[in-house]
Parts: C-alpha cells; structure tokens; sequence
C-alpha cells in the first residue's frame, strides 16, 4: 500500500486562518496604494523619469501623433501621446505628467492614461534583449512574422492584423508567454540538466540529490529568463507556482491541491496588488485552475490519455464560458485551438533552435497561410453575445463547488460544453 503524501495544509482550520493572515496583508498594502494614489491625483503636475516600452504612430482628424507606453522610475505603467516626429522606441524620458480624477483607482493600480510633457530625451543604449529581438527580426521578411517570434521569445506587442488573426485562430494562450511555455523551457532545461548530471553523479557523488541540485540550477536559470522579458503577470505566476512546487517535492509533500493554488494566487497579489487588475494574470489562473480540476477527476485514467486529451480539449471548453466574459470573436477555426496547442509542444523548441542556427525562416510560409485563413462566414464579431458578470459570477461558483462534489463537476462539464455549442451554433 502507497503511503499519501503529507498536504500543504493538513488541516483546513490552518488553512482558512493563513489565508485570512494574507487577505489581511493584502488589503493593508492595497490601502497603502491608495494612499500613494490619493496624493498622486491631486497634485497640479508631477515630475518623473520613464523607460518607452512601446511606441507607435497614429492618426485621427488628420493629426498624426506617437502613443507611447511607458513605465516610470516610481514603478507606473501609463500611456501617453506626443506629437514628437522622431521615433521613441528605445528612449528615456523626462515627462511632466498632469495627474486627475478622471484617473480611477483600478487605473492606477494596473495602466491608465495621462498627458504630459517631454522634457528631455535621451536614446539608450541598445540592450542584449534589443540585440535579440534584432537578430529575430532579421530572419523574417514579413513584420507579422518578426513579431510572432520575438512574442513567444521575448514577450513582446504584436501588431493589430497579427492579434486578429490570433485571435480569430485562438490560440493568444500560445503567443502571450504564459505557465504553457515556462513548462516547455522547464522540461528542457532541467531535461537537458539532468543529461548531463545523471552520468557523473553516479559517478563521482551518488549521494546527491538531482531534483535539488538541477533543479536549483534550473529555477535560476528561469528566473533570470522571466526578468529578462520583464515579469508579464501570467509569467510571473507560473513561475511562482514552479519556484513553490519545486520546493514542494522537495519537502515530499502534495502537490497538484487547490490551497497550493489559492496560497500562490494569494502570495502573488500580496506581493504585487497590481495583478488584482491584470486580465492576463486572471485567465492564466483560471487555466491553472481547471488543469487541476480535469487532474483531480481523472486520476484512474493514463498519463498519456490525461496529457494529450482531457487536458488540451477539456481546458478549451471549460474555458469558454471565461474567455466569452471579456471576448466576443467567435470562430470555427477556435476549434482547432486544442490541436495546435499539442503542435505547439513540440513546435516551440524546434523554433528555438532554428533561431538559434539562423534558419528561423523556414516555417514563414506555413505559418502565414495559417493566419490568412479567411473569417468569412466561420466568424462572429458581436458584443452582444458577452456573458453578463452574474453569468459569470454564477459559472465561477459551479466550478468552485466541482472542487468538493464530482456531479457538480459534470454539471460544469455540461454547461460549458452546452454554452460552446451554442456559440459555434450562432456562426450556422
């Protein structure tokens, strides 16, 4: 007989009482925050140094003007206009902002707009991600494609055109880094690690632990990746989630459990109240949540049939009834989502290595005639069909009950699928 595993939280009363030591944290910083916020808005002006993250030109009544996102020294994301010619990507400003009421609370915690002033530029040097990112764009011809990969490399914005098609495709969970891909870098670094370790710690020190010592290697050598592309919130919460895990195995304890998800989203955001706000962060949880719902039904079942079945096509239904919450394109080529999200597997490091060896070009072809495919009469564009929040609401509470009881997870099961048919049966 198999000995379990000790949980997390042996008891429910320790957990219950953690988590309220944490919401506690969590609404002192937030009320901190809006402190800061509260002084912020009411200042005439204000004088800060910013980082132009993305700059891009646009047009309206004939005036052309530069959007700018920036994020300053006092750590605010916000988007701003300039009618400055000259392109600002890669610059450092000084700016006299005009702080507001008009600028809500939710803003100010996540990316909100304000006006301002340039009052001094200054071109930085080229970083070793603008080298990267260049050394992608180079292998392309197509811009769509430059920014396709220097995305899934580097976390990068992708153009207008290139986010419809995604979209229309499904598959912005393959473009926007996310837990998907940290698992992917993952398994080959600690993988590749382990190829190299196995051989001479049986030789020279048996003693040792793998899962430690690679595995340390392994999480610092993530961790350097997720600064280097500058924390993207869905990012950064897998990388928590693997940081914990890992120590988790370590101490021999359960792992795949909902108070291990609940204790990281709750670590997060007393961390970083901004993620409270980021709706990149929230599916990304929401992904997690159902992965360990669809394991913790299907324990009976292999681990092949779990992996590359009731994972990739159970999460695609689950997750619509969310998605439909914020997005409203609907398409028949979404259906083809859970089998690109398998390609994906093996396609992202086969990539990786193309680029590496100058090839990066090769798939160009394929790839564009697979983001041309036409929306003609497999789309629907209708705001209408946006589910209410207290659908939403009420959706969220059926899958928080499919954590105790396995026919509320069917009932889940079956609400999803009914409200995707549904969907798909608006485009006939």
């Amino acid at each position: 007989m198999q000995l379990s595993k000790p949980k997390l939280f042996p008891e429910t009363k320790g957990f219950i009482r953690v988590m309220a030591f944490l919401l506690v944290l969590i609404m002192l910083h937030l009320l901190i925050r809006y402190q800061a916020y509260q002084t912020f808005i009411n200042k005439p002006f204000y004088y800060t140094y910013v980082t132009v993250t993305i700059a891009y030109k646009k047009t309206k009544n004939n005036k052309h003007y530069q959007v700018l996102k920036v994020k300053s020294d006092d750590g605010m994301h916000f988007y701003t206009v300039t009618h400055l010619k000259k392109d600002l990507n890669h610059y450092r400003l000084r700016l006299q902002i005009f702080p507001n009421k008009s600028i809500k609370f939710v803003e100010y915690l996540g990316t909100f707009y304000i006006n301002s002033k340039i009052k001094k530029e200054e071109r930085m040097a080229i970083s070793m991600k603008e080298k990267l990112l260049e050394k992608v764009a180079l292998q392309h011809t197509s811009i769509s494609m430059q920014h396709f990969y220097q995305a899934i490399f580097f976390a990068t914005a992708i153009d207008k055109d290139l986010r419809a098609s995604i979209a229309l495709l499904g598959v912005s969970h393959l473009v926007a880094l996310s837990g998907f891909h940290l698992g992917i870098l993952w398994g080959l670094v600690y993988g590749g690690l382990l190829l190299v370790y196995r051989p001479l710690q049986r030789k020279f020190f048996p003693y040792r632990h793998a899962l430690f010592d690679m595995g340390l290697v392994a999480m610092l050598l993530l961790g350097m990746y997720v600064w280097f592309v500058d924390f993207p919130p869905s990012l950064l919460r897998s990388y928590a989630m693997v940081l914990v895990g890992w120590v988790v195995l370590l101490l021999g304890m359960e792992l795949l459990s909902f108070t291990f998800l609940t204790s990281i989203i709750a670590i997060l955001l007393l961390l970083s109240p901004a993620l409270l706000v980021s709706l990149s962060f929230w599916f990304s949880v929401a992904g997690v949540f159902y992965i360990f719902l669809i394991l913790h039904y299907s324990q009976r079942y292999s681990t092949h049939l779990i992996s590359f079945v009731f994972i990739p096509f159970g999460i695609f239904v689950l997750m619509q009834p969310v998605v439909h919450s914020v997005f409203f394109v609907t398409s028949f080529y979404q259906l083809l989502s859970p089998f690109l999200s398998l390609i994906f597997i093996l396609f992202y490091p086969f990539v990786m290595l193309l680029h590496l060896v100058g090839l990066g070009g090769i798939l160009d072809s394929v790839l564009l005639g697979l983001f041309a495919l036409p929306p003609h009469q497999a789309l629907i564009d209708n705001e209408a069909l946006l589910l209410d929040y207290w659908i939403l609401g009420a959706y969220i509470a059926i899958s928080i009950g499919a954590i105790w009881w396995r026919k509320v997870f069917w009932l889940l099961m079956g609400v999803s699928f009914g409200y995707m048919c549904y969907l798909f049966l608006w485009i006939l």
